[in-house]
């Protein structure tokens, strides 16, 4: 389960996806997460997904 704070969240994510995997795609789909609603948290805090990066920037 992710967490829901937005920062917290952030963390999480760009740790996850720097260390276990290779996409956000793959994390959603590992972590049983919906990408869109993690993607919107995210965008609300003023950070957005690079898929060159694979991170939130």
């Amino acid at each position: 389960m992710l967490p829901k704070d937005p920062v917290i969240l952030l963390s999480y994510v760009n740790t996850l996806l720097r260390d276990k995997y290779s996409s956000l795609e793959a994390l959603c789909r590992a972590e049983d997460a919906d990408e869109e609603q993690l993607c919107a948290s995210l965008r609300a805090i003023d950070y957005h997904y690079s898929k060159e990066k694979n991170q939130f920037l």
